[in-house]
């Protein structure tokens, strides 16, 4: 027996697999899932299967015949997801249909939906029984899972991280942004789907090793080389760097490495306790 990561349309997940033979990468095949049979794409080697380890079964390669018969079925799940819509909309449903997927057997139809609020959908369900004698299941899913389903373009330009390479949505708090020295701008760290970018986490790590280094902010340091001395006003992890206004009001770009720390003593022996000035409309001293 073999272990295959294969992966399915709606998402990029990949799905450990137990085969009999071991299909080569990019092969379609039809796998035994968690609503039933579905035609899957092997992308990745395969692999020996571990003893405590939970698999889904590959039944067999695509043949023809099951690849015609799952298109035919997407299609007819694409023309009941724009009937659905307008029905919905007919019927002031405050719903939007994402999705609609049949197994390859088609005992079961899945429709996925996202609402804000609790909603009746049995005026929905009654649409679907009307056009397949398939057992009917609504799931709701949430905004991430409506970005990766459908797919869109991020602010970088790309396809959405969520439709292309991430295996699960990691939890991203405003702190990644703050410790990036990001603007909080609500409008430039949401994505398609409204919530934080998922990118925020991918560099973070590397953030919270660089900011290891630098001075906290508005944190009292003295310049070794000059003897000037002031408060850490913005942090440039990426350049090494912090911005400092001194005590004589001048706001310069200062390497981290040339900075000396002030103790607490040191602080309290200064003439304002160590508060320092306020930033005003000076040119910077670069």
């Amino acid at each position: 027996m073999f272990v295959l990561p294969v992966r399915f349309e709606r998402s990029p997940r990949l799905h450990a697999m137990l085969s009999e033979e071991a299909h080569a990468v990019g092969t379609r095949v039809v796998v035994q899932g968690k609503r039933g049979p579905e035609v899957a794409t092997v992308r990745g080697e395969a692999a020996p299967p571990e003893p405590q380890g939970r698999y889904g079964a590959v039944l067999r390669a695509a043949t023809p015949d099951d690849l015609g018969r799952w298109e035919a079925l997407h299609a007819s799940g694409e023309d009941l997801k724009w009937l659905l819509r307008a029905r919905a909309r007919q019927k002031n449903l405050p719903v939007k249909v994402v999705a609609v997927e049949f197994t390859l057997d088609e005992s079961l139809v899945t429709v996925s939906y996202s609402a804000d609020e609790r909603i009746e959908l049995s005026g929905l369900i009654g649409e679907v029984r009307a056009h397949t004698r398939a057992r009917v299941n609504f799931a709701a899913v949430g905004p991430r899972e409506q970005a990766q389903m459908i797919g869109t373009l991020g602010a970088c330009g790309r396809e959405n991280c969520s439709s292309t390479h991430l295996q699960d949505f990691a939890p991203v708090s405003i702190r990644m942004a703050r410790d990036q020295q990001l603007p909080l701008n609500p409008e430039k760290l949401s994505g398609p789907c409204g919530r934080l970018l998922c990118c925020l986490q991918f560099e973070h790590t590397q953030y919270l090793d660089l900011l290891k280094d630098l001075p906290r902010k508005n944190a009292r340091v003295c310049h070794e080389a000059s003897g000037a001395c002031g408060k850490v006003t913005k942090l440039h992890p990426l350049a090494g760097t912090v911005d400092v206004f001194t005590d004589q009001g001048v706001l310069t770009d200062v390497p981290a490495t040339e900075l000396r720390r002030l103790t607490e003593a040191e602080i309290k022996a200064l003439p304002d306790g160590g508060r320092g000035g306020r930033p005003g409309k000076l040119a910077r001293d670069r």
